[in-house]
């Protein structure tokens, strides 16, 4: 019996072995896309990166793929596309639309032109985290070139059941960072001309201290329509901001004192200062915290022409980076709106021409002429209010050193 198994192990050993010499080496697992997208071919950008991170690493992956020329069958949009733009974009949570906009755009301020709303969902302008951004093409006139179109397909839909667990809706999609701009507004470091006119003031304090910190009471006057629990920032007014055009006020440094709530209406306003940065006085303006900003508004280049400076930054910093709220010396007697994005640009040096030869060029300094080099584009700027003649915005990229007086004007 024994001798009869052993020719069959053997043979089965010799199978397996044979078997072993034509296995195909294991294949490297496939990465599956984060979030299934039936029917939408290409890469599904629905990992934990931000629309931000995504837009920069696809750039980094295809710096020139926006030069190269269209393939058979492609169509050649109007609107330049992002290189390696992806043909769906899943919306997370920390997402802005500046962002989102710079996943399918080379130029995001053109969304408004690819945007497609859905009739059939209620308030179609607002993204939410869970939604899809489909990248499609709507065949031109008469045959001609496709257009891109970005189509929203809405997650998280809930189906009437006879059981339902609901669960609230997460925040809509912002188009530039919310926390910068309320702590922007909050603790305001810039007043208009027109914030300071309509500002309530600090009248006293109680027991008749001569400055107020955390835990005083303070009365405070104008301040109409406050309401019991209201908050409101106090601001020391500080020096002048003019117009290197003509030199008129715009606005005032402003420094952030302290804040308070309001525990008694009335002419004088009661306050009850609960955060302290320094001692406010009397005459300090008394301005409503949190000031509302709608940030509902998509982005778009100016109606016309806009040429302008950058007169102050908050902080009081020098060199100015992205997310930084920044004040120039345009508004809405300027055509400027909510939305508007400008180019930053860096003023090119003026130096003398040395390498010129002949007897006025000399070779030296005195004696050169003078030549202005080009300005060079340091980063983008996007409006979030406007004032008559002053604007509050974001630097939504910067790719070099931005300053004060560096110029601003239409992308």
């Amino acid at each position: 019996m024994l001798t009869k198994q052993i020719p069959m192990l053997a043979i089965g050993i010799s199978m397996m072995l044979m078997a072993g010499c034509h296995t195909e080496p294991p294949r490297a697992p496939v990465a599956s896309p984060a979030v299934a997208d039936n029917g939408v071919q290409g890469t599904v950008v629905g990992d934990q990166r931000t629309s931000l991170e995504a837009a920069a690493d696809n750039a980094d992956s295809s710096s020139d793929a926006g030069n190269a020329p269209a393939t058979a069958g492609t169509p050649a949009p109007r609107i330049a596309l992002a290189p390696n733009a992806p043909d769906s974009y899943v919306v997370k949570r920390g997402d802005t639309l500046w962002g989102i906009a710079k996943v399918f755009l080379r130029d995001p301020w053109y969304w408004p032109e690819i945007w497609h709303v859905n009739p059939q969902v209620q308030n179609p302008h607002l993204i939410y985290p869970g939604d899809t951004l489909h990248l499609v093409y709507v065949a031109g006139a008469q045959g001609g070139p496709g257009r891109p179109q970005i189509l929203l397909e809405r997650g998280n839909t809930v189906r009437v059941s006879p059981s339902v667990r609901s669960e609230p809706r997460e925040a809509p999609i912002r188009t530039i960072p919310f926390q910068t701009v309320a702590a922007f507004m909050s603790k305001p470091t810039v007043l208009s001309t027109d914030q300071i006119k309509a500002a309530g003031y600090l009248l006293a304090s109680k027991d008749s201290h001569e400055a107020a910190s955390e835990g005083n009471t303070i009365y405070a006057r104008a301040l109409g329509g406050a309401a019991v629990g209201m908050r409101y920032s106090v601001v020391h007014v500080g020096e002048e901001l003019r117009d290197p055009d003509d030199n008129a006020v715009l606005g005032y440094n402003g420094i952030y004192t302290g804040s308070g709530r309001v525990t008694r209406t009335g002419d004088p306003t009661s306050l009850l200062m609960t955060d302290s940065a320094r001692e406010s006085v009397a005459g300090d303006k008394v301005i409503r915290s949190n000031e509302d900003v709608a940030l509902d508004f998509v982005p778009s280049p100016p109606h016309k022409g806009v040429d302008g400076r950058i007169i102050a930054v908050s902080d009081g910093v020098k060199t100015i980076g992205q997310y930084q709220v920044v004040v120039i010396n345009r508004g809405a007697r300027d055509g400027l709106a909510p939305g508007n994005v400008l180019g930053v640009y860096h003023a090119g040096a003026v130096i003398p021409d040395t390498a010129k030869k002949g007897f006025t060029g000399g070779g030296t300094a005195y004696f050169a002429e003078k030549v202005r080099l080009p300005d060079e584009p340091t980063g983008t700027f996007m409006v979030f209010k406007t004032y008559d003649r002053l604007s509050y915005g974001l630097i939504m990229e910067a790719k070099d050193i931005i300053q004060v007086m560096d110029r601003v004007s239409n992308p």
